[in-house]
C-alpha cells in the first residue's frame, strides 16, 4: 500500500474502497448475483415506468407513487452497483474524494425518498379503503404532485448536510474505507477528530425520516385493518386486504433488512465486518430488484399490461 494511505492529510484526493473485507477472493463470485440484481432492477423498473406512462388506465395516485419509487430505485442502484462491480471485476478501488461525497449524498438522499414514498403509498391505501368514494377527490393530481414534492424536499434537505459534515473533517489516519460504497459514518470514522456531530445528526435523520414514516405507515394500517374487519363478508375482507399486498411486501423488503442492519451496526459489535457489509448491500440493492417483481406479480393491472405487451410483440 502506498505511503499516502497513512501520512497526514487534511483532505485526501481519493479514498480506497475495499469492497467486502475478508471476502476478497470471492469478489468475482459475489459479483454474479449482484450483477443479476442490478440487471433485474434496471430492466424491471424501466418496464414499470414504460407501462404506466403508456396506459391511461394506470394514471392513478397509486401508480404515480409507484413511478416515483421506480425512479428512486433506478438512481439508487446506479449510484452503487457500477462502482461496486468495478471493484469486484477490475480491482478498481480508488474513488475521488468529491465523488465519494456525491455517492454518499445520493445513497442517503434516495433512501430517504424511498421511505417517504412508502408513506405516501400507505396514505393512498388508507384513502382507497377507508374513504373509497372520496379517493379521487382527496388524492387529486395536484395533491399527489404536492405530496411528491414534499417527499423530495424532505429527503434532499435532511440528507444535504452529510457530505458537508464529512468534508469539514480532517483525515489524517488512512483513506481506506472498509466498505463497498461511501457511507456517511463509515467515511467519518476515518477522521482524526470528534465525529459526535456526524453521529448525532445521522441518528436524527434516521429517527426523523424512517422513524416518522414507520409510525405513519403503522397508524395507516391500523386504521385500514379496522375498516377491513368492519366489512360484512370474509371474501370482501380478503379481497380488500389483497389490494395492500404489494405495498406490504415492498415495505417489508425495505424496512426489515435496513432496521436489522442499523441495529446490528450499532449494537452487535461482535458480528463480523463482512456480514455487516453484506447486510448493508442487501438492504440497498435487493428492494430495487424486488419492486418490479412484487408489483408485476401482485398487481393485476401491471401484470396484464406486461403480458399483453410481450404477447403482442411475439405475434
Amino acid at each position: 500500500m502506498s505511503d499516502s494511505n497513512t501520512t497526514n492529510f487534511t483532505s485526501p484526493s481519493s479514498f480506497i474502497l475495499l469492497g467486502i473485507p475478508g471476502l476478497e477472493t470471492a469478489h468475482v463470485w459475489i459479483s454474479i448475483p449482484f450483477c443479476i440484481i442490478y440487471a433485474i432492477a434496471i430492466l424491471g423498473n424501466i418496464a414499470i415506468l414504460f407501462i404506466v406512462k403508456r396506459e391511461p388506465s394506470l394514471h392513478e395516485p397509486m401508480y404515480y407513487f409507484l413511478c416515483m419509487l421506480a425512479t428512486t430505485y433506478l438512481v439508487l442502484s446506479t449510484s452503487i452497483l457500477p462502482k461496486m462491480l468495478a471493484i469486484f471485476w477490475f480491482n478498481s478501488r480508488e474513488i475521488p474524494f468529491n465523488a465519494c461525497l456525491m455517492q454518499m449524498y445520493f445513497i442517503h438522499c434516495f433512501t430517504a425518498l424511498e421511505s417517504g414514498i412508502f408513506s405516501a403509498m400507505a396514505l393512498d391505501r388508507y384513502v382507497a379503503i377507508c374513504h373509497p368514494l372520496r379517493h379521487s377527490t382527496i388524492l387529486a393530481n395536484p395533491v399527489v404532485a404536492k405530496i411528491g414534492l414534499a417527499v423530495m424536499f424532505r429527503g434532499c434537505t435532511f440528507t444535504m448536510p452529510f457530505p458537508f459534515l464529512s468534508k469539514r473533517l480532517p483525515y489524517c489516519r488512512t483513506n481506506i474505507i472498509f466498505h463497498s460504497y461511501c457511507e456517511h459514518i463509515g467515511v467519518a470514522k476515518l477522521a482524526c477528530a470528534d465525529i459526535r456531530v456526524n453521529s448525532y445528526y445521522g441518528l436524527f435523520v434516521i429517527f426523523s425520516v424512517m422513524g416518522v414514516d414507520i409510525i405513519f405507515i403503522t397508524a395507516s394500517y391500523v386504521l385500514i385493518v379496522g375498516t377491513i374487519f368492519s366489512l360484512p363478508t370474509k371474501d370482501t375482507r380478503l379481497k380488500t386486504f389483497g389490494t395492500c399486498g404489494s405495498h406490504l411486501c415492498a415495505i417489508l423488503s425495505f424496512y426489515i433488512p435496513s432496521l436489522f442492519s442499523f441495529l446490528a451496526h450499532r449494537f452487535a459489535q461482535n458480528v463480523p465486518l463482512n456480514f455487516h457489509i453484506l447486510l448493508a448491500n442487501v438492504y440497498l440493492l435487493v428492494p430495487p430488484m424486488l419492486n418490479p417483481i412484487i408489483y408485476g406479480v401482485k398487481t393485476k393491472q401491471i401484470r396484464d399490461k406486461l403480458l399483453h405487451l410481450f404477447t403482442r410483440k411475439g405475434t
